[in-house]
């Protein structure tokens, strides 16, 4: 089960309690899943308890034995258990990581995009002809459909062309004329320089990577192939986890996904990339480069370990690893994609 299948299975819990009259609030659009905190339990831990006390009028805590008793219900739960002011944490049965790494591979690059169609949600977003607006523009279009939204776009102004030749950025408007129901008016700090010069993945990266509200650094180190560059740890992190595929069917293995022992940093922000997905198209694509580079700082570690050295022979546990490691990889190289920026089997 992955973060986001988990906070729909705790949000239709939290429906069912307002079917049957137990709680008086309205249902929120999403619950935060994330790994236990400090004094936590099991594999995840929500707050969603805490979040609708006030609304329902009761202490967190009751609101969290209210729901616990729905999830209980939930056969893929080993256990969930009320910690702290009002935590759920929910223990998983079986595996875990071996789940997530399975379902990454099965899903490939669409990991944490929506598989239920359309969500409901037609976005209209509007932007004025400067470079960096328009390449923001064109990544939240991205997440945006990627969640099952429908998207359009208003530019005033013309952009360049080579906007879209040089970079990629494409804002045409797709999907049938429907009222729009959400908007956002794209406005980010304006590139201080022109960045068509660094070519169109490092463009991207210096125009997405900063927040809204800082201001991109043109030129800066985004050419560089050096430890100090995000991007390049990123593109080089996604290129060492294809170099191990090639290296392991050289020796004639292949991934199989397991449980992995000292990974659980890795598996957690793997976990955590369909909600990052989701919180991205609040209109903050930084949030998913950002996500990026603390994937591959996370895989890094592990990428030593999974061919085996010397005259060892390959172990289930080898096997493990590069599935872990195939599935780091297929996250990199996806939200590169959403970003518009190549993910390289060889750097």
């Amino acid at each position: 089960m992955t973060p986001a299948e988990l906070s729909r299975t705790v949000l239709h819990a939290v429906r069912r309690a307002v079917d049957e009259g137990e709680l008086s609030v309205t249902v929120p659009e999403r619950a935060v899943v994330a790994p236990p905190g400090p004094g936590g339990c099991g594999d995840y831990a929500t707050n969603i308890a805490l979040q609708l006390a006030r609304a329902a009028g009761r202490p967190p805590r009751d609101v969290a034995e209210v729901l616990r008793s729905r999830l209980l219900d939930e056969q893929r739960f080993a256990d969930v258990v009320v910690t702290g002011p009002g935590f759920l944490n929910v223990s998983l049965h079986g595996n875990a990581s071996g789940d997530l790494v399975d379902e990454i591979l099965r899903r490939g690059r669409r990991y944490g995009h929506s598989t239920n169609g359309f969500s409901g949600i037609a976005l209209k977003i509007y932007c004025r002809a400067e470079v960096r607006a328009v390449v923001v523009t064109d990544v939240l279009g991205r997440l945006a459909r990627s969640q099952g939204d429908i998207v359009r776009v208003s530019c005033t102004g013309r952009p360049a062309p080579e906007w879209t030749s040089v970079l990629g950025a494409d804002i045409t408007t797709r999907g049938p004329r429907v009222l729009s129901d959400r908007s956002v008016t794209v406005s980010p700090v304006p590139a201080p320089l022109d960045p068509l010069p660094l070519g169109r993945d490092a463009a991207r990266w210096a125009l997405l990577h900063p927040a809204a509200h800082d201001r991109p650094k043109i030129p800066g180190d985004h050419l560089l192939q050096r430890e100090s560059n995000p991007l390049f740890r990123v593109r080089y992190a996604h290129a060492r986890t294809r170099a191990l595929l090639r290296n392991a069917a050289d020796l004639g293995f292949h991934p199989e996904p397991g449980p992995v022992s000292a990974a659980e940093a890795l598996t957690a922000v793997l976990g955590d990339h369909p909600r990052v997905l989701a919180a991205a198209t609040q209109y903050t694509p930084d949030r998913l480069a950002r996500h990026l580079v603390t994937v591959a700082d996370a895989a890094m570690p592990l990428l030593p370990a999974v061919l085996p050295l010397g005259e060892e022979k390959p172990s289930a546990a080898h096997r493990a690893r590069l599935a872990l490691a195939e599935a780091a990889g297929t996250v990199l190289a996806g939200g590169l994609s959403l970003l518009g920026i190549d993910a390289p089997d060889h750097l």
